[in-house]
């Protein structure tokens, strides 16, 4: 699914904490959620960014990715975080390239079932994109950007998923899972005559139930951003990348 298929947001959300200050939050239960969409976001791209770039094996990136995400979690880990310098994203993954050095320069150091915390990961089903793009092994760097967006966008599925059935939209969200979700290119795609066949619905009630999924779909892109992001001023700047609009 493309962003370009999205449209363009009309509204950006309401100001919330920035990751950088949830993370730093006196309240635990703060914390907690801030380090969880952390974590839902960052885990994959991390991984896969090991398996990739520095061709940790499996069970070495596995360990690395479970120490990486302990560390984030530990009181100090931000101190050395300047929004000034870097995008909180290229800072983590600096932080993370950093992490893989050492684990290639003090080889065998880390044990499986060590002292690490695991977190409940797929790793299984995240290893089946190690060697899909032939292009990851060239740019990295440029693949752990867009596992990040996949992250943005699967954790803005799960959400819509939820609340189309809170709300009693499933048809909706169905709609948009065959035509925005479901096909792995243009040519597979169903038209939106072919929907309207396959629910027994008129064309144009089709269109408006898309237009409601992919504009509810953008907002919760937009909050899962924002969550994710060290400013206000780089949510904007990743709001701007992501849609191609600017912030108003």
């Amino acid at each position: 699914m493309s962003t370009d298929a999205m449209g363009a947001p009309h509204a950006f959300p309401t100001t919330r904490p920035s990751i950088v200050e949830a993370m730093a939050a006196e309240d635990e239960e703060a914390r907690r959620r801030a380090l969880d969409t952390l974590v839902a976001v960052y885990w994959r791209p991390a991984y896969l960014h090991l398996r990739r770039k520095w061709g940790a094996p499996r069970e070495d990136a596995e360990d690395l990715t479970q120490e990486f995400f302990a560390r984030v979690a530990s009181d100090g880990f931000l101190a050395g975080y300047d929004s000034g310098r870097a995008r909180f994203r290229t800072f983590l993954r600096g932080c993370l390239d950093h992490l893989a050095a050492n684990a290639r320069r003090d080889a065998g150091r880390l044990k499986r079932g060590g002292a690490v915390s695991h977190l409940p990961l797929d790793f299984a089903d995240a290893e089946g994109q190690v060697g899909l793009d032939a292009s990851a092994a060239a740019d990295p760097d440029r693949r752990f950007h867009q596992e990040w967006i996949r992250g943005l966008f699967a954790l803005a599925v799960d959400s819509l998923r939820r609340e189309s059935e809170a709300g009693g939209h499933q048809l909706r969200f169905r709609l948009f899972s065959r035509h925005d979700l479901e096909p792995p290119d243009d040519e597979s795609r169903p038209s939106y005559r072919d929907l309207a066949a396959e629910f027994g619905l008129p064309v144009t009630q089709v269109t408006n139930h898309l237009a409601w999924a992919r504009r509810e779909f953008r907002r919760l892109v937009l909050d899962r951003l924002r969550e994710v992001c060290a400013d206000e001023a780089e949510f904007r700047a990743e709001a701007r990348e992501l849609f191609g609009v600017s912030a108003t």
